[in-house]
C-alpha cells in the first residue's frame, strides 16, 4: 500500500528548511534596513524655499524653518498650506526611500510576500 502524505524521495523537506533559512535571513535584513531607515533625515522644502521641513524615516517632524516673508499675519492659510505641503513631501521621500530599500531585498519574490 502507498505511503500517504509525505514527500516522495525525502527531497522537499530539504528544500523547505532552504526556504525557512532564507526567509529568515530576508526578515532580518528587512528589521536592518527598517532601524536603518528610521536614523535618516528627509528635506522637503514648499514655496520656492520659503518653508522646509525636515522628518526623520520613522516619520516624525523633526524642524520647520520658515522664512520671514512667507511669515503674513493676514495670511495665515498660504502658511499653514505650504507647510502641509511641505510635510507631506517630506513624507513620500519617506516612503520612496523605504519601497526602494524593500524592494532591493525582496527582488524578484514579488508576489510571494
Amino acid at each position: 500500500m502507498a505511503k500517504r502524505g509525505g514527500f516522495p524521495g525525502g527531497g522537499m523537506p530539504g528544500n523547505m528548511a532552504n526556504l525557512m533559512k532564507q526567509a529568515q535571513k530576508m526578515q532580518k535584513q528587512m528589521e536592518e534596513q527598517a532601524k536603518e531607515l528610521e536614523t535618516k533625515e528627509f528635506t522637503a522644502a514648499a514655496g520656492g524655499g520659503a518653508v522646509e521641513v525636515v522628518v526623520s524615516g520613522s516619520k516624525k517632524v523633526l524642524k520647520v524653518k520658515l522664512n520671514e516673508e512667507v511669515v503674513d499675519p493676514d495670511d495665515i492659510e498660504m502658511l499653514e498650506d505650504l507647510i502641509v505641503a511641505a510635510m507631506n513631501e517630506a513624507f513620500e521621500k519617506v516612503d520612496e526611500e523605504s519601497s526602494s530599500a524593500m524592494g532591493g531585498l525582496t527582488g524578484g519574490m514579488g508576489g510571494l510576500l
